[in-house]
């Protein structure tokens, strides 16, 4: 039977809404939508870099509770409040993973409140460290 672990962040809407910040079903890793709030202050920057960066950390934050890593990450989902943020934001994660090349899914479109110009998720695969990578790259 695989082990099912649940991370939560704090916040009243994940008892209320019934959610995880993240759940790790063996080695598979999943995230919820996370934004740029600072869970310690509930403070969120108006700068879209900013948000992205903080928004990484709780993601940080969190994988690291299960033993992962953003490098772990294999797909993120990338929602933006506007096509301008956009370019903003990829920089910033691009700055943030390393070299492991996640797949993307981008969304842009209005956020759950006024403030937020972004919400940022994951899939990570936390890999078997005696296992070395086979990588393969193929342009199509």
């Amino acid at each position: 039977m695989v082990a099912v672990e649940r991370v939560k962040s704090g916040s009243k809407y994940e008892d209320l809404f019934k959610f995880s910040r993240l759940v790790k079903v063996g080695n598979w890793v999943y995230s919820s939508n996370t934004a740029g709030r600072n869970y310690q202050t509930r403070e969120i920057s108006p700068d879209v870099r900013k948000q992205a960066h903080q928004a990484l950390d709780n993601l940080s934050g969190a994988l690291a509770g299960v033993g992962a890593r953003l490098s772990d990450t294999v797909r993120f989902h990338i929602s933006v409040a506007t096509r301008e943020d956009l370019e903003p934001v990829l920089e910033v994660i691009a700055e943030r993973v390393g070299g492991n090349d996640p797949a993307h899914t981008i969304a842009i479109g209005t956020q759950p409140h006024e403030e937020m110009k972004l919400e940022l998720a994951v899939i990570a695969y936390i890999r078997d460290p005696d296992t070395p990578d086979v990588v393969t790259r193929v342009t199509v």
